[in-house]
């Protein structure tokens, strides 16, 4: 018993990771030209790419493993089927439970994964992405031309002769103005530094005019640098529960939250269509496999989707308790009564 449960783990497995790295390298090069839209707005290098990437990943592997496992198990019997290994295996007075039983725990450990994956690890890479196109998009927003009128640096007024092919900034002049005192300041050359969120104006060679109601004041520098903080509407995290229950984007959350439960429990509660699709007589049955992939993928996946406005989170039980009705059904028909 434990060389079959290692044979047919074995044929799961190669199948498995057969289908999951094409489908995996697919769904990055969608995701990566979806990416690649953001540069439109943004500018990112390659190593801050690969980071967004990274952020979608938890994402990325929860819409391949449950499609990927379901697909492999399937074709995996569907083989041994063609193969007339099955009908050896149940000449033996082997049950088709042994089967479901050997497929359940792959199914166990997969949705174990997939649950942690959404309920852990895809809310600190949502905030993480976030962030990091927010505090982006700020930075962009701080974007010099040179012979323009209308910028600002902080609460100063920032007008900009050249740009220098060190991407520098020449013959720059800064005003500003309050109640009791308005500045003047001019400079040969000036850099534009970001350490951390604070954008530094670092200037050269210059002077410095100052103008009250009694007095007018004139300095010169060397090097003077003048601050401004990006101002971005960061999202906070603390912790996955609290990420689950903040009521900013609920609706929104609501609709995730059921569609990731019942795609992590696909494996587990799929078993029983897996093998009644599946284990069949080569020479009495024809399987329709890939018919019945179709079929069971588009019709889980689409009461998930649109039951969710109507049922709410009476979704979940709704879609699982039909969904095991019928698959068992199916399991007893097929499988249970021939074999």
């Amino acid at each position: 018993m434990d060389r079959l449960r290692e044979y047919i783990i074995k044929n799961f497995t190669i199948l498995f990771f057969s289908i999951f790295i094409p489908l995996f390298a697919i769904a990055s090069v969608i995701f990566l030209i979806k990416l690649a839209t953001y540069t439109s707005v943004i500018q990112v290098t390659v190593w801050e790419m690969f980071k967004l990437y990274l952020f979608v990943l938890p994402e990325l592997l929860f819409y391949t493993l449950p499609v990927t496992f379901f697909v492999s198990a399937s074709l995996t019997l569907h083989r041994l089927s063609t193969d007339n290994e099955m009908v050896v295996i149940f000449a033996m007075g082997i049950k088709p439970n042994f089967i479901i039983k050997t497929l359940l725990k792959p199914a166990i450990l997969l949705t174990l994964l997939l649950s942690f994956n959404f309920f852990v690890m895809f809310p600190h890479a949502t905030v993480l992405s976030t962030n990091f196109l927010r505090y982006k998009k700020s930075e962009a927003n701080f974007n010099l031309s040179a012979s323009e009128f209308g910028h600002n640096f902080g609460d100063w007024l920032l007008y900009i002769g050249k740009k220098n092919p060190d991407k520098s900034y020449g013959d720059v002049f800064l005003f500003h103005k309050d109640i009791e005192e308005e500045m003047l300041i001019g400079a040969k050359k000036a850099e534009v530094e970001n350490k951390k969120g604070v954008l530094t104006l670092k200037l050269s060679n210059g002077k410095g005019y100052g103008y009250t109601k009694d007095t007018l004041s004139q300095m010169n520098f060397d090097t003077m640098a003048i601050n401004n903080v990006l101002v971005t509407n960061l999202r906070t995290y603390l912790t996955p529960v609290k990420f689950w229950l903040d009521p900013e984007r609920r609706n929104n959350k609501i609709k995730m939250f059921i569609t990731d439960i019942l795609l992590s429990i696909f494996p587990v509660i799929s078993l029983f269509f897996i093998v009644a699709i599946s284990v069949l007589h080569e020479r009495h049955q024809k399987g329709h496999i890939y018919l019945f992939l179709f079929l069971g993928i588009l019709f889980y996946y689409g009461a998930t989707m649109g039951l969710q406005d109507a049922l709410r989170f009476y979704t979940i039980p709704a879609v699982i308790m039909a969904w095991l009705g019928v698959t068992y059904a199916m399991y007893r028909r097929n499988v249970l009564a021939r074999f």
